[in-house]
């Protein structure tokens, strides 16, 4: 057996997200939230991945929202590639999400709770060696929580979750072992079919029950990741190299600093240009312009930003409001 995995947008959203996948998701819920406690025991699946539809490889902000039998919702995210802000926009998707909960007239007490889980391909968090970690509203001096705590951030780092097969003794660690080592598996583990949810989940990601559509739909977002990791290496090597020969030059401390955020975002410009004839062929020469004359900080943001554009013209409103 060969298994597909689960880190690709594709994926995630075909094993956990589809109308079939409930039953898959509430168990993977209740492990990685609720400790492997049984809270939840119903929700429904918002906007439902369906085979038929187009995959798009630039949308990979969000990938399955979930509203739980008790009124709360959760945005479930995996993110592969480390880019530039992208803890704010975590918190963005949440606050946007809880707020957007009030229709016109309605009071706050409508408000229910909104959880953001977080599955990270890279280390985010220094402070721990602890794969799952969980932010809240607590008071800085006694730590006693917020009043009705109604948002919650659970961030679960792959790299950090160093268990073998045989060391998995959770229902929260198996799903995590799931997500970070399906593609190395060539059967599916006995501990795993005990558990319906599992195993069901590991014969959706067998690429034996994939059609040759879908599985080309995988390769190609697996190619476009490959890609978009080559642009950021890239971007990091010429630009430490171009900000070190220029702030040398100078012979001061402050000519080192200059050259080297010079030369990052000279890099994120080349980068950014680079995916955006990728993904909408030639850009005008106006847009370029426009681009090239923005700040280091305003390169960051629409490198983070650029992966959601869906049209040229989103570049050009991005590009009238943040120019």
């Amino acid at each position: 057996m060969r298994f597909i995995s689960p880190k690709t947008d594709f994926a995630f959203k075909k094993i956990f997200g589809s109308t079939d996948s409930k039953d898959i998701l509430i168990s993977f819920l209740n492990a990685l939230i609720y400790d492997a406690n049984p809270v939840i025991q119903d929700l429904e699946i918002i906007d439902p991945y369906n085979p038929r539809d187009v995959v798009d490889l630039k949308d990979s902000y969000l990938d399955v929202k979930a509203l739980l039998d008790n009124g709360s919702t959760v945005l479930i995210e995996m993110q592969v590639l480390n880019v530039a802000c992208f803890e704010k926009r975590v918190i963005y998707n949440l606050t946007k999400t809880y707020a957007n909960q009030l229709k016109y007239g309605q009071g706050y007490s409508y408000l229910k709770p909104a959880i953001a889980l977080t599955i990270t391909d890279f280390p985010m968090f220094d402070q721990t060696q602890r794969f799952l970690t969980r932010f809240g509203l607590k008071e800085t001096q006694e730590l006693f929580d917020y009043p009705d705590p109604e948002i919650e951030l659970i961030f679960v780092e792959l790299p950090k979750f160093t268990k073998t097969l045989d060391e998995l003794d959770s229902l929260t660690d198996k799903w995590i072992y799931f997500i970070k080592e399906a593609p190395s598996l060539e059967v599916i583990p006995p501990t795993f079919s005990q558990l319906p949810e599992l195993d069901k989940a590991m014969n959706i990601a067998n690429q034996a029950n994939l059609s040759v559509e879908e599985l080309e739909k995988l390769r190609k977002q697996e190619m476009f990741l490959e890609d978009q990791r080559g642009f950021i290496i890239q971007a990091e090597q010429e630009g430490l190299a171009k900000g070190l020969e220029q702030g040398l030059e100078r012979g001061l401390e402050q000519g080192l600093e200059q050259g080297l955020e010079r030369g990052r975002r000279e890099e994120g410009i080349r980068w950014t240009l680079r995916l955006l004839e990728r993904q909408f062929g030639l850009i005008a020469p106006e847009l370029i312009n426009q681009i090239q004359n923005l700040s280091f900080e305003q390169v960051e943001h629409l490198g983070n930003d650029v992966l959601g554009f869906n049209s040229l013209e989103d570049l050009s409103n991005w590009l009238q409001e943040n120019g």
